[in-house]
């Protein structure tokens, strides 16, 4: 595994109309690009992960593993306006010779992979054998097999959407409300906002879960409990677990990021935008996913060529994207068995 920081010196021109005089992005890698180009994997990371997905997916991720260094070049890089190592609002604004805070410009997952592709190039690929990402990585690999339609040979998007609808738009502002309204919000520090990024996480997490799962991980051992809820200290716990790894000014902005999603704007319609896409295609929703309910995946799956559609069961909502992998391995595994 190698960590790296790829640096871009040209002006980047973002869908809003911003400009950013260059821009850096941090990334991971396993094993080798072979010399026919042929093995690579490219994962995007969701929300609030980072560049290394052996650590987020490690299951499907490693030696012996779905996908695997000893056969595989790995690359996942950290999205723009994360923390993780690419460029965000934590970060010093070389225009101004301060960190930028609330003057970061928001990435769209489309200005998102624009500004990949020149990595892609210094790294010397050509070709993509799968495309991996689940939710808002997944919306970026839609973007890019969209915009790309040679780059990839085979994409498994999983538990996201060609759209961001109004549902999954107004858990985000409601997360966002969370966070404007903290005192501390409109202070240019490192940890403004933070009491309300806590709040905000838990209301996500009432989105990544379901019914069943707090069923079955946060009921009261003791019937008769009373003020005292192990589903109200775990929502407490998740936020503050947050706080120590995530800023509440990436929080807002990847939000704004996703809100944006929409793989039609600029190309007629989101019809005649999928049907762009070449690559060999294995659509995954989950069975219980709230946030990105399966309706939205059998649409990419109908209007994609080609695609397949895979159910995955789960009673963890949207977060059995991250952890249904022996379900999700098989997909990939059978898929490139008969690619290859």
């Amino acid at each position: 595994m190698a960590f790296d920081t790829f640096k871009y010196e040209g002006t980047f021109t973002l869908e809003s109309g911003a400009q950013l005089t260059g821009y850096h992005l941090g990334y991971t890698t396993y094993g080798t690009l072979n010399e026919a180009k042929d093995n690579v994997v490219w994962i995007f990371h969701a929300l609030t992960a980072n560049s290394d997905p052996a650590e987020w997916w490690p299951s499907l991720v490693g030696t012996g593993k779905c996908f695997d260094p000893v056969n595989d070049f790995i690359v996942c890089v950290n999205m723009p306006g994360s923390c993780y190592g690419s460029i965000g609002p934590l970060e010093i604004n070389e225009a101004t010779g301060r960190k930028f805070y609330h003057d970061f410009p928001f990435f769209t997952t489309r200005d998102m992979i624009r500004s990949y592709k020149p990595l892609l190039w210094h790294l010397g690929i050509e070709r993509i054998k799968a495309g991996v990402g689940g939710s808002m990585g997944g919306q970026q690999l839609l973007e890019w097999a969209i915009e790309d339609p040679d780059l990839f040979e085979n994409i498994f998007p999983l538990a996201t959407n060609a759209i961001h609808s109004p549902w999954g738009r107004a858990f985000n502002a409601s997360q966002r409300f969370c966070i404007e309204n903290d005192p501390t919000w409109k202070e240019c520090a490192d940890e403004a906002g933070i009491v309300g990024m806590k709040i905000a996480r838990s209301i996500a997490l009432l989105s990544y879960r379901h019914y069943d799962t707090y069923e079955k991980t946060q009921s009261d051992p003791d019937d008769n409990t009373l003020l005292s809820y192990r589903s109200e200290s775990y929502q407490k716990y998740q936020g503050e677990k947050l706080a120590k790894r995530f800023n509440a000014f990436s929080y807002y902005l990847l939000s704004q990021g996703m809100d944006a999603h929409n793989v039609g704007r600029g190309r007629g319609s989101i019809e005649s935008a999928l049907k762009r896409i070449k690559a060999r295609t294995f659509v995954m929703g989950i069975e219980t996913d709230v946030l990105f309910p399966v309706s939205e995946q059998q649409f990419l799956a109908a209007h994609i060529p080609g695609a397949d559609f895979h159910l995955i069961k789960s009673f963890y909502g949207h977060d059995g994207f991250l952890l249904e992998y022996e379900q999700i391995g098989g997909v990939i595994n059978s898929a490139l068995a008969s690619f290859r």
